[in-house]
């Protein structure tokens, strides 16, 4: 039995039309999965991953939805199915002196990056408890351990998204449910990519003992791995594909 097998499986990846979503999706479909590839406003880009997913053989559909509001969650989940899979990996990162940071910002960040995983989970949940069994995996970040200058409410998002991942983790397992976290360092994406960064950014990204970013599709395997039944003894866990920035 292949444990790293998805097959009969419906996965919904949130902010998967590019970047650790994107492959993500693909290895997911690779694995056996149906992918639902949640995206916002990137209709042809989620179109390119539903095609190189279905041109390989597997199943996917693109669902355009503003994961932050919660009407728009739960059409995203009603328009998904039966849902075994939850990847919570929307997210937006911004750079700004905390003193210049607006309730706007604060309001945006929080919304995607945490709000998001709160809604989708609160979602999906009911129907895995009334199952028995389901997986969700969060993307959180290294920086919600660390933290880091000018990247506040980033920072505190994804911290609190390692704090809703241990309490759901305990409150859901009970009912036959794994719930995960995932805190990658610096990784090669669009939201980070090191051409529109600041050099003294580079610098502090790079200083890990492995002195290099990551490409999606590493992340992509923990994200795997914590689907599978490989990881059916994880529970609230952190994993840090991080190159070394975080070491516990």
């Amino acid at each position: 039995m292949n444990t790293m097998s998805l097959q009969g499986k419906t996965a919904l990846v949130t902010g998967a039309a590019s970047g650790i979503g994107r492959a993500t999706a693909i290895l997911f479909a690779q694995a056996g999965a149906r992918v639902v590839v949640n995206h916002l406003g990137q209709a042809e880009a989620a179109r390119a991953v539903v095609q190189a997913i279905v041109g390989a053989g597997g199943e996917a559909t693109a669902i355009d939805a503003d994961v932050s509001f919660a009407s728009e969650v739960q059409r995203l989940v009603a328009e998904a199915g039966e849902l075994h899979i939850l990847v919570n990996n929307a997210g937006i990162i911004q750079e700004k002196a905390f003193l210049d940071t607006t309730e706007a910002d604060w309001d945006r960040m929080l919304g995607v990056d945490l709000k998001s995983v709160f809604l989708t989970s609160r979602a999906v949940l009911p129907a895995m408890v009334a199952r028995g069994s389901g997986t969700i995996v969060n993307l959180a970040s290294d920086l919600g351990i660390l933290g880091r200058e000018r990247y506040a409410p980033y920072c505190a998002a994804k911290a609190g998204v390692i704090g809703l991942t241990r309490s759901l983790a305990r409150e859901f397992a009970p009912h036959g449910i794994r719930v995960n976290a995932i805190a990658p360092g610096p990784v090669n994406t669009a939201m980070v990519s090191l051409d529109h960064m600041s050099p003294e950014w580079i610098e502090k990204e790079l200083a890990i003992p492995q002195h290099r970013v990551a490409e999606p599709e590493e992340i992509a395997a923990t994200a795997l791995f914590l689907a599978s039944d490989l990881s059916r003894f994880y529970c609230g866990q952190v994993l840090g594909p991080n190159g070394g920035s975080v070491m516990p």
